[in-house]
């Protein structure tokens, strides 16, 4: 293996995602001298395969939507179907143009980038392309994939992965999801919007089971509004091939034909092979474990984004690479509030939140010291106007911090950056109160909602 001795970096980063080029850009920012390794295109699952994509086709769905909803608003248009060569295209378009800016960004950063797949060779080195990269620091951001079952063979055809559907040169009759969490809800958004009839099978007892349970109810409601079906508690247990598509068992005994299988089960970190463990870093079930600054047990390697066991968001990945890059540098960060992190899935109804769920907030505080208020999205006037339903919850420690935000509605999404500060400064109802939102706006659900908890409602019943 050859050795350039001469050359030793600050930083070697192994993986261009969200994390890892997030703690490139930092660092070199900081005057640090960063080696990027990236085995496929800079910008990673999020830019390429995940929130980017995604995001592209749940526009294209929106619009879709509106083409066949047009008549209600006054407009004539006619929806004469879905072109997916059209779609992809506009889909390419958007990563396109956001890769470009990227590879730009981290070549004005002076970040030294390589292609290539790269092994951690040493608790100070990466090798890749036949050459070892020497660094004072590691930092291992190699992210995820999407997960499968035992037994359950993905063959990019009738049974797929997210990474296949977001390729996918047709458009089924039929789909069913495996998996009701962020990834099977927003899928089963966009292909029914595209004329799909589409069933989710959910081994828990609700969708996005990781939101508050109010959230989760609302979003069943809505989905059933929409002819989208799901099947809860149902656990998975075969498929078979049948002349046009697949056959899907579940343990209670039903039995759902469709064109195909998209298997959305969640996402697995990337760490088999790379030598993490034969170099002392410490795992757990393929993570690589860290503490609250993103170090391992190994002092000089650090790790982020989804090959951590934290939230697999891409602002997560972020801003634990930020975290990383300040640390290094002698700054001193702060650990991230992970229950402070915006949560948003992009489906039709949205949901978003941040903070603690009531469920949790009653674990931790009692039942009795829990306060909860509802604030319908039905008096709020750019609401109505855009014709959404769906409810801001809050969540407050009596006499106390509102410590969880939940919305779900149309565009929701763009409210919890508002959520995120009232939950982060710890903010009382009455001082969010005092705060006057623009009308009409959807943001002024949210100060309705605090006028509400404040004891003085407007455009709310008592």
């Amino acid at each position: 293996m050859a050795n350039d001795a001469s050359t030793v970096f600050d930083v070697v980063i192994l993986g261009g995602g969200s994390g890892g080029y997030a703690a490139a850009l930092r660092a070199a920012q900081l005057g640090l001298s960063v080696a990027l390794v990236e085995k496929g295109e800079l910008g990673g699952t999020c830019l390429h395969r995940g929130c980017i994509p995604t995001k592209a086709l749940l526009h294209a769905a929106e619009i879709a939507d509106e083409t066949k909803e047009a008549a209600e608003f006054g407009v004539l248009a006619t929806f004469q179907g879905i072109d997916i060569n059209g779609v992809h295209k506009y889909k390419d378009d958007v990563i396109a143009g956001l890769y470009k800016g990227l590879q730009g960004l981290v070549a004005s950063r002076k970040v030294t980038f390589i292609q290539g797949e790269g092994k951690l060779s040493s608790q100070t080195s990466v090798d890749v392309n036949g050459q070892r990269i020497e660094g004072r620091h590691i930092v291992l951001a190699t992210g995820s994939v999407p997960k499968s079952l035992p037994g359950l063979t993905i063959d990019g055809d009738r049974v797929i992965s997210s990474d296949h559907a977001l390729k996918l040169d047709r458009i089924p009759k039929s789909a069913v999801i495996l998996g009701g969490g962020v990834i099977g809800v927003e899928f089963a958004s966009v292909w029914k919007s595209f004329g799909v009839e589409v069933t989710i099978v959910e081994a828990l007892p609700h969708l996005v089971p990781l939101e508050d349970e109010n959230s989760s109810k609302l979003l069943e409601r809505a989905f059933r509004k929409r002819g989208i079906k799901f099947e809860l508690k149902a656990r998975f247990s075969g498929v078979e091939y049948t002349e046009t598509g697949v056959r899907v068992s579940t343990e209670n005994g039903k039995q759902i034909d469709a064109d195909l299988l998209l298997v959305a089960i969640g996402r697995g970190p990337v760490s088999a092979g790379l030598g993490y463990e034969e170099n002392g870093v410490a795992m757990d079930r393929g993570y690589v474990l860290v503490d609250e600054y993103m170090r391992t047990n190994v002092p000089t390697i650090s790790a982020v984004g989804d090959l951590v066991p934290t939230l697999q968001l891409a602002h997560v990945g972020f801003a634990e690479g930020i975290l990383v890059a300040e640390r290094l540098a002698g700054l001193k960060p702060v650990p991230i509030d992970y229950d402070g992190v915006p949560r948003v899935t992009y489906s039709n109804p949205e949901v978003a939140s941040v903070g603690i769920s009531e469920a949790k907030a009653v674990e931790l505080y009692g039942k009795e010291k829990v306060v909860t208020l509802k604030y319908n999205l039905a008096g709020n006037g750019k609401s109505k106007i855009l014709k959404t339903a769906g409810e801001i919850k809050l969540v407050q420690v009596k006499d106390g911090a509102v410590v969880g935000v939940h919305m779900v509605g149309a565009r929701m999404g763009e409210q919890v950056g508002e959520a995120q500060l009232i939950y982060n400064w710890e903010a009382l109802p009455a001082e969010v109160a005092q705060l006057i939102h623009a009308h009409p706006t959807q943001s002024e659900a949210l100060g309705e909602a605090h006028l509400a908890l404040a004891g003085k409602p407007l455009h709310a019943h008592d």
